[in-house]
Order: C-alpha cells, then structure tokens, then sequence
C-alpha cells in the first residue's frame, strides 16, 4: 500500500488488539511509526518486532490524562512533522447506569473522547500550515447506535464522531483529510479490559466480541479506507456491520432489537 510508504504516523492504542495490527501492517507498508500506549516497556517489545525497527519510536503516554499527555508529547515530538495521527487508544465498559460510578464515566470520557482532542489540537496547527496531513479516529459502531451495558462508551463514541464532523467541516479548507473508523465486533481483548460499574476490569470476553473478525481483518480494511481518504467507514460483519443502517432507516427494530438482547 504505497500510500503510507514514508509517512510519519502516531499511532496510539498500539500496543494490542486493533492498534497492534494496525503498527504491523504500517510499518510493512513502510511508515515512519510514532508508538503510543501507556507502558513504555510493551511499546519496546513491539517496535522491535516490527518490519525495519530502527524508523520507528515509542511515546508512552497515558491518556487518561489528556492535557498532561498532550504537554509531555509536544516535549517529545518537538518540530517533528506528523503526517498522518490515528487515535485508536480507547477503553470500553460493560455495567448498567444504575451501577455505574460517576469517576467511571469521567475515566470513560477522559481516554475516549477528550484524549482525541487533546491530541488533535497539538498536531493540527502545523498540518493547516502545510496544507497537508490526515486525522483519523478509530471510534466504534457504538457512536451510531446505543445499546445496554455501554452507556458512557456510547455517550463518549457519539461525541468523538460528532467532533470529527466538525473537524472535517472546518478542515475542508485547509486541505486536510478526517477520516472516522467505527469497528462493530471485533475479537480482540477490548471486553476483557472494559470498566465495570466501580472501575474494575470486566476480566473476561462476551461472545459478540469473540465471533467478531480479526483484529488483522480490521486493521486491513481500516487502512484501506485510510488509504482512500474515506470520511467514516464501518468496519465489521454481520449485525454489528449493519446496526449504523438500520439505525438510520428502522430504528424502532433496532431499539426494539436492543431492548431484546
């Protein structure tokens, strides 16, 4: 894909599931990869397994605390010319609302949703003064359609795809590309490390996620659409892959398809 061919691109969540395929097939097809996740010692261990380990770097940040990550990373970066930012690092969460403490929520809003743009802000100013760069954001079907068990992720993955709207829109000028990724089902460990209603971790997958395609699947087409400067593509299968359309022109079934499960 000679599109990514000597790109810068920071890429954070890159340390498992989505994030990790999606560094492997960058750096095979030849990004300059910037790595972001919170431990700096399992970034190392994947920057070293990548194609050509040497164009690579790590930045470990923890974006729960996003405006102390946006400071530390425009420490690190410096003059550095991003050209391509792919917010993929997020946290889910499986507890009802009756359930849910509010530090939940915020933790939720914190990494989902203000993290993306904190981060956005810090790499826009030099993309709009070169005319060039892409902002992409991996949010979720879940910013298209609300279900149980999920509440403060919905909330969070519907504000993340309305603010890439307006990005997009304020963008347009300037001759930047936005593109959103909303994955449905996806097997990887994004259940196991949701929240639950106190902050603890769920510990254990959900058969949704299970018989999701791959984490490999996604991150190819997620590429693809990159690739072709799409503005928001959903990637998945099955239900999870038609939940945004039925959403949009039956939504009775859905909330009554919802309400069922």
């Amino acid at each position: 894909m000679t599109y990514f061919q000597g790109k810068s691109v920071w890429l954070t969540g890159a340390s498992s599931g989505i994030g990790l395929a999606l560094a492997q097939q960058l750096a095979e097809a030849g990004a300059h990869l910037i790595l972001t996740s919170r431990r700096s010692d399992v970034l190392e261990h994947v920057r070293t397994e990548l194609v050509h380990p040497e164009r690579h770097q790590v930045l470990a940040l923890d974006l729960s605390q996003p405006e102390k990550a946006a400071k530390e990373a425009a420490e690190a970066l410096g003059d550095q010319v991003i050209d391509i930012l792919i917010n993929n690092a997020g946290v889910s969460q499986r507890s009802l609302i009756l359930d849910t403490d509010m530090q939940v929520y915020r933790q939720l809003m914190e990494i989902d949703y203000f993290a993306v743009i904190a981060l956005t802000k810090l790499v826009l100013p030099r993309m709009v003064e070169r005319r060039s760069g892409q902002i992409v954001t991996v949010s979720s079907v879940a910013g298209k359609v609300g279900t149980k068990l999920r509440s403060g992720y919905n909330g969070a993955k519907f504000g993340v795809i309305g603010f890439m709207d307006s990005l997009r829109a304020e963008m347009h000028e300037h001759g930047l590309v936005v593109t959103s990724i909303l994955p449905g089902f996806i097997n990887t460990q994004v259940a196991h490390n949701s929240l639950t209603g106190d902050g603890s971790a769920l510990g254990h997958e959900d058969p949704d996620n299970a018989g999701g395609i791959s984490a490999e699947e996604c991150a190819r087409r997620s590429l693809q659409a990159i690739a072709a400067q799409k503005a928001e593509v959903v990637v998945g299968s099955g239900l999870s892959k038609l939940a945004p359309l039925l959403q949009r022109f039956a939504p009775g079934l859905v909330r009554r398809m919802i309400a069922k499960r």
